[in-house]
C-alpha cells in the first residue's frame, strides 16, 4: 500500500506496519509461489487447510521483513477491497486469529513503511518464525514455473490486449486430442483433471464480462488461461516465452465448461 498502517506486531509488543496483503485460498493465492492451494502453502510451511489465510505483509520497528497469516480471510479481504478503491482500512488481525508469524516476504513488494530503516531480512534471535530461513519470492528472472505462472496471471488480467494480437495470421493449436502440436501435453492433462479431479487451485475461475468465466488451470510444466466463450493460451515451462494460441475449434468448448464446472470461485471461498 502507499502508506504504511499500524496493527499488531509480529515480535510480541511491537508495531507493524502494514504495507500490503493477499489472500492465500484454493479459489485465490499468489500464482508465483506454485501449480496449487497445497503448493503454495507448503512454500510458507503452513497447512493447506480449506477455508484458506489472509497473509499480511508489512516491517516491523527495525524495518525487518514479517508475513503474518491469519485465519481471518474476510478480514484481509476486507482491506483489500478497501485500498483496491482508494480508502482506508487499519489491518489488524486479532491475536488468536493468528496462524504463523513468518519472516521475511513471499511475494515482491515495491514499497516500504516510511520512517523506518529500509526493508531487510529479520537477524537471528528470539523473534517468531521458529528459526526457519526467511521468505523470500521466487527467483523470477529466469524462464521457469514462477515466470510461467506470472506469464498466465498477465494474459488474464490484460485479455483484451492479448486477444487482440491474435489475428488471421496467427495459426492456432488444434486442441483436438489427435493434435501433434507442443500444447498436446497440456490440453491432455487438463481434459484428465474431468476424471481425476487434481488438488485444490489447479483450476479457478474468476469474473468475464458477459456470461463468460475466465479460467486459469494450472499442471506440471504447463498453464492455461482461457475465457469460456473464447479461446485459450498455453504455456510451457519448455517454450520459455512462448503463448500458445489454442483455437475454439469442436473440442475446446466443451473442454472449458467441464473445467469451469470443477474450478473454485472466490465468492464460494471468502
Amino acid at each position: 500500500m502507499a502508506e504504511a498502517r499500524s496493527g499488531d506486531g509480529a515480535g510480541g509488543d511491537d508495531a507493524l506496519y502494514v504495507l500490503t496483503a493477499v489472500l492465500l485460498t484454493p479459489a485465490q493465492f499468489p500464482s508465483v509461489l506454485g501449480d496449487d492451494y497445497p503448493e503454495a502453502c507448503a512454500a510458507l510451511g503452513l497447512e493447506p487447510y480449506a477455508e484458506g489465510y489472509g497473509l499480511v505483509l508489512g516491517q516491523d520497528g527495525e524495518g525487518a521483513r514479517w508475513t503474518v497469516a491469519t485465519e481471518d480471510v474476510s478480514l484481509v479481504a476486507c482491506a483489500i477491497a478497501a485500498w483496491d478503491c482508494g480508502m482506508g482500512y487499519d489491518l489488524s488481525p486479532g491475536e488468536r486469529t493468528i496462524a504463523a508469524v513468518l519472516p521475511g516476504w513471499p511475494v515482491a513488494v515495491a514499497v516500504a513503511a516510511p520512517g523506518v530503516p529500509a526493508p531487510h531480512d529479520p537477524g537471528p534471535g528470539p523473534e517468531p518464525g521458529g528459526g526457519r530461513p526467511p521468505l523470500s519470492p521466487p527467483d523470477t528472472s529466469a524462464w521457469g514455473p514462477a515466470q510461467r505462472r506470472l506469464g498466465a496471471d498477465e494474459i488474464a488480467l490484460q485479455w483484451a490486449e492479448w486477444r487482440a494480437q491474435v489475428d488471421a495470421d496467427v495459426t492456432f493449436v488444434d486442441p483436438g486430442e489427435g493434435s501433434g502440436s507442443r500444447a498436446r501435453r497440456a490440453l491432455e492433462e487438463a481434459r484428465a483433471y474431468l476424471d481425476s479431479p487434481p488438488p485444490p487451485g489447479r483450476v479457478r475461475s474468476a469474473f468475464a464480462p458477459g456470461e463468460a468465466r475466465t479460467l486459469r488451470v494450472d499442471g506440471p510444466g504447463w498453464s492455461l488461461v482461457a475465457r469460456t466463450d473464447d479461446i485459450a493460451f498455453v504455456l510451457l515451462d519448455d517454450e520459455p516465452g512462448e503463448v500458445l494460441p489454442v483455437g475454439r475449434g469442436p473440442e475446446l468448448p466443451g473442454l472449458l465448461r467441464a473445467l469451469e464446472r470443477l474450478a473454485v470461485r472466490p465468492d464460494t471461498v471468502v
